[in-house]
């Protein structure tokens, strides 16, 4: 089936002045590849940051000419990921993005800038498009905070509620996901989806219309809610899914890649830059799209603050 909310973003994002990216030991042929991609289709202005040899060589197997692009040299990830987030810190690029190193050396060096840190914790998100679905689902937060406590998802919430805005979707309808769709004491996630509901009631959570606890099917069906009786106006027609932690989200967001044939950014929300977190699997568009947000954020912000 035809896809076209990922080709929708990065149409969005053209013509705008692509942002200066530092990416991150790109090391090995896809991530080189991918953020040469995003370069010519002018999302970004790379400047590569890790091993000289290792990109030079990688770029002569994929035949890539580098002479355009500025190269920065790193002893290893480690030290790349330090000089990646030394230049954000101090405003020579205007975001992140991961190349081939693990996720935890990546962000552990973003994390521990306190200059990049704001009073949002962290959090990322997956814009899902899934062939055949009419709008595209945010799943949240499926690769950064594991365990997230009840205030952690206020922020997670919040994040994504906020990143629907910049993209274009005035009053998202944000569904708590759980196992099931009634309060229990015995599952603590249902606990959490209460609390947060009531905080958007409270105004403490703004800018979305949030419902939970709702399992899977009840969020994305509404034949499913109307069978179980369930009133919202966010059952059946979801565009924010706010997993219990890391673990369901992961699975649910590669069960929709694989098995659904979906497409799959990322991005992280909460640092003073945008971090594109890209999977050594991703496809082109994913990675296109995921620079394409990255973009979208940093013009909304500049706008913002002008």
């Amino acid at each position: 089936m035809e896809r076209r909310h990922h080709q929708d973003l990065v149409q969005k994002a053209k013509g705008l002045e692509p942002i200066r990216t530092a990416v991150v030991h790109p090391v090995d042929t896809v991530s080189l590849v991918g953020a040469i991609k995003a370069a010519d289709a002018k999302l970004i202005v790379p400047v590569l940051v890790g091993p000289e040899d290792k990109i030079r060589a990688v770029a002569a197997q994929a035949r890539i000419d580098l002479s355009p692009y500025e190269l920065i040299p790193a002893e290893h990830s480690h030290a790349a990921a330090a000089q990646a987030v030394a230049l954000a810190r101090d405003r020579k690029v205007e975001a992140l993005m991961k190349g081939s190193l693990h996720t935890d050396e990546f962000m552990g060096a973003i994390v521990g800038e306190e200059k990049l840190r704001t009073a949002r914790r962290m959090s990322h998100v997956f814009v899902i498009d899934v062939p055949g679905h009419p709008r595209p689902f945010f799943v949240t937060d499926a690769a950064i905070i594991i365990y997230p406590t009840l205030e952690d998802k206020v922020d997670i919430v919040q994040n994504a509620i906020d990143l629907t805005h910049v993209l274009g979707l005035a009053l998202p309808k944000v569904a708590i996901l759980s196992a099931v769709e009634t309060v229990s004491s015995k599952i603590k996630s249902t606990i959490d989806a209460a609390a947060l509901c009531k905080m958007a009631d409270r105004g403490q959570i703004t800018g979305g219309i949030l419902d939970g606890p709702l399992a899977f099917d009840n969020a994305v069906s509404a034949e499913a809610a109307r069978t179980k009786g369930i009133v919202s106006p966010v059952a059946g027609c979801a565009d924010i899914l706010v997993v219990p932690d890391l673990e369901a989200g992961n699975m649910l967001a590669k069960q929709l890649e694989y098995l659904a044939n979906a497409e799959v950014a990322g991005i992280v929300l909460g640092a003073r830059v945008p971090v594109i977190l890209t999977s050594r699997a991703d496809k082109t568009l994913a990675r296109l799209s995921s620079c394409a947000i990255a973009l979208l954020l940093a013009r909304h912000k500049k706008e913002t603050l002008s």
